[in-house]
Order: C-alpha cells, then structure tokens, then sequence
C-alpha cells in the first residue's frame, strides 16, 4: 500500500491515488493476509478427512452438538472461529446439508476471534486493570452463548429440523497423499481469492476512499477528525447514546466503523483519534528499504510464534500500563484519553460488548457472500448488529439503572418487544416455508 502510493503520489490525482493504493491495495492486502490461514485450515482440514480422523471425531461430538440441530462436526468450525471468522464460514463446507452450514455459519461469528482481542486488552488495562483476564474471558463465554442462543433460535424458526443419526462405518486410518493434500488445498485456496476476494477488495475500497476523504475535498485524512468517515461517526454517534457512548465520544464510533474494514484496525483508529496530535514523519518514503525491512522481520515473527497459544488468546500484562502500551503498540496516553471520554467502566464493557458481536469484518462478510450469497451475507449483518445494540444496551441500562430508572426501563423494554418480535417473524417465515415445501 506505502509502496504504490509512494510510486503513483505526484503522477495521478490525489483521488485515484487513494482508490487504486489505500483502496484496491488495501483491499488486495486484506485478502493477501488471510491467504496463508486460509491455506492452513484447508491444508489441515484435508489431512483430517483423508486421513479418517475426522469421522472419529465428529462421532463424539455428535450428541452434544444434535442439541442445537448440528451433525458432531460442526464442531470444528466453530472452534476455528476462536482464531479467526474466515476460516470458520468457509469450514463449514464439511457439513453435508445446507441447513446445518447456515446454521453453523450463523453461530460462528460470535466465536471470539484472535482480531477483536487486542481491543478487549486496551480497554481491560485502562478500566480493568485488576481483574482484565476475567473481563475477557467472560467476553469469550458471552460469545459463546449468544451463539448458542442464535443457534436455538434459528433452529426453531427459519431453519428446523435436526441432524440425521450419526451411524457410520469407521474408515480405516489412513496416510493422505501428498499430491491429494496439496491439489485440494490449492482449488479450495483459488476459489477463496477468485470468490471472497472479490468483495473484500470492493467493501476495503468504498471504506477507504471516505477514510481517506477530507470533508474540504483534500485527501489523506486517514484516521483524522476531518475525514468524511470521522464526520460521518460524529453524526451517527448519538445512535449509540443506549450503550454509553456520548455524543462527544465519536471516536468509539469510528473505531466501530473502521472495524468493517477489519477488526485489528480499531485500536490503530483508537489510538489515532485518542492520542494527543504529534508532527507528522517527513522523513521521505523508501521503498527498497521498506521491502529490506519487511524480509528481515520474517525471522524475528517466526521466532515469536507462540504454539502453546495458538489462537492468540493471551492478553499480557495488564496490571503495567506502560507494558501494555507497547505491546499494543499504542500511545500510553490514549488510557486517560479514553477513560475520559467513556462515563464509567460499565460504559467500556458496553463498548467491548458491542464490539464483540456486532457486523463481521469485510474478509467474513464476503465469505458469507461467498459461500451462501448476498441476501444470507445481509441477514448475518443484520442479525449482529441487532443482538450487539441488545445486548451492550442492556449490560448499559442494567448497570446504570438507579442513575436513570425510567429511560433505562424505556430502553430494555423496546429492546426486548424488538427481539421477541423479530423472532416471532422468524417463526412465521420459517412455517411459511415449509408449507410451500410441501405444496411442491
């Protein structure tokens, strides 16, 4: 992205710059960054199945899973939700009918992934820094349970039915060939950059351009109060006013909308937009340098692969913010900022909550797109974005109900009639289905 901006930054309009370096070249970074995990899940998935491993697996998880209406091995997507959203959705191919990939599809969002985690660490060291280790993992088993809960409701709604029974003959453990492991893994690969790709370089690129958009016409605003998308934020941000985020707080909403782009972009925005202004580095770009540096970093990165974590769920020293700055590779000032700006510690689990179940990031939005097309890809969306405002308003208003007892009885009732509505649709939806099933 620094390199193709550097080489067309003076050539071409400022505007096109933006479109084909921070849009499309941020777009093709996006995907480019999920190419090696995709890779791996697919690689793994594959030496698994050839190898006879996962028959005996999802064998006993069966009984477990049937609760909810899926086969034992739907297991293991949701379990790969933990790492990351994409390869989630996308291991969701193993199952054989499509009612159990939606429903498997739709619970695994809500599975925590590593992306969201440095968030939930710089709020736990500016508001929790005691107790920061229990704040997250009880974010980890919310999510759990909303998926539950999403899983249940589809269940008995849009999606019925259960699993068939789960009698199968055994197959023999077996060696995967190498030239199966490696043609399958590299089809399903292609598929994913041909397919998912595509969508992630478009929504990257329309969210960029008005990053990178002044409201006066310039460009280079990027994680700026001037930028169309901060103007924007600062508009929306009384929206938020349920889950604690004041109208002077529209950063937190900035931080919400970049997090389409993707999850680990919030705390650069954060830390951009709560972090006192510094000078800007004139230093002159290099490129040869930059791609020097870049090459000199693999060994230090693969020496700092940690595999007794896998899924990166450590969040670090908490107690020191100093230490848990420069592991976030943020300002130390941005914990007053934003203990400042947010009214109470409750108002920050609220925020956290939200973040954690709210609209998926761009790479998981164009998997869903992907694998079950654009109108299941809006649903998800929707549905998301409607159980986070439930569930950070009602954390919210709960915690905060002395301080405000009528409007807090206002907002968890409207919230609790538009979820039991909601559902009451679903079931309806769900009967109107079947019957026109059984008139075919």
């Amino acid at each position: 992205v620094d390199g193709a901006h550097h080489v067309l930054d003076g050539h071409l309009p400022a505007w096109l710059v933006t479109v084909i370096a921070n849009g499309v070249g941020g777009g093709i970074q996006t995907v480019a960054t999920f190419i090696p995990v995709i890779a791996c899940l697919y690689l793994f998935l594959t030496v698994l199945e050839s190898s006879g491993y996962m028959a005996r697996a999802a064998f006993v998880l069966d009984k477990v899973m049937q609760k909810i209406g899926l086969p034992g091995k739907a297991f293991v997507p949701l379990v790969l939700g933990f790492g990351c959203n994409v390869p989630a959705i996308m291991a969701t191919r193993t199952l054989e009918h499509e009612r159990e990939r939606k429903l498997a599809a739709a619970m695994a969002p809500f599975m925590s992934c590593g992306a969201r985690l440095p968030v939930y660490a710089l709020f736990a060291a500016a508001f929790f820094p005691h107790s920061g280790q229990n704040v997250v993992f009880s974010l980890y088993i919310l999510g759990i349970v909303v998926a539950i809960f999403t899983g249940l409701v589809l269940r008995n709604t849009l999606y019925p039915g259960t699993s068939d029974s789960f009698i199968m003959e055994m197959p023999d453990y077996e060696l995967p060939t190498f030239r199966n492991v490696v043609l399958k893994t590299w089809q399903k690969v292609k598929k994913f950059v041909l397919g998912a790709g595509k969508t992630i370089v478009v929504v990257v690129a329309i969210l960029s351009f008005f990053n990178s958009l002044g409201v006066d016409g310039s460009f280079g605003n990027e994680d700026s109060p001037n930028s169309v998308l901060s103007k924007t934020a600062q508009v929306v941000t009384p929206v938020l006013e349920p889950i604690g985020v004041k109208a002077d707080n529209w950063p937190a909403t900035v931080g919400i909308i970049t997090g389409i782009f993707a999850k680990e972009a919030v705390v650069g925005t954060l830390n951009s937009l709560y972090s006192p202004e510094q000078a800007g580095d004139d230093t002159e770009y290099d490129l040869l340098g930059s791609l020097k540096e870049a090459v000199e970093s693999i060994p230090a990165n693969l020496e700092g692969i940690n595999f007794s974590d896998p899924l990166g769920l450590s969040v670090g020293d908490l107690d020191n913010q100093s230490a848990a700055a420069e592991e976030q590779g943020v300002d130390q000032s941005v914990f007053g900022n934003i203990q400042a700006h947010f009214v109470s510690s409750a108002a920050a689990m609220a925020y956290l909550i939200f973040i954690l179940l709210y609209t998926p990031c761009a790479a998981a939005m164009g998997a869903y797109a992907r694998e079950f097309g654009q109108k299941f890809a809006w649903f998800i969306a929707g549905w998301t974005m409607l159980l986070a405002y439930t569930c950070a308003t009602l954390f919210y208003q709960i915690a905060h109900f002395m301080d405000h007892p009528a409007s807090s009885m206002l907002w968890i009732g409207l919230f609790v009639a538009i979820n039991v509505g909601l559902i009451l649709i679903f079931k309806h939806q769900g009967k109107k289905q079947r019957e026109e099933l059984l008139a075919l």
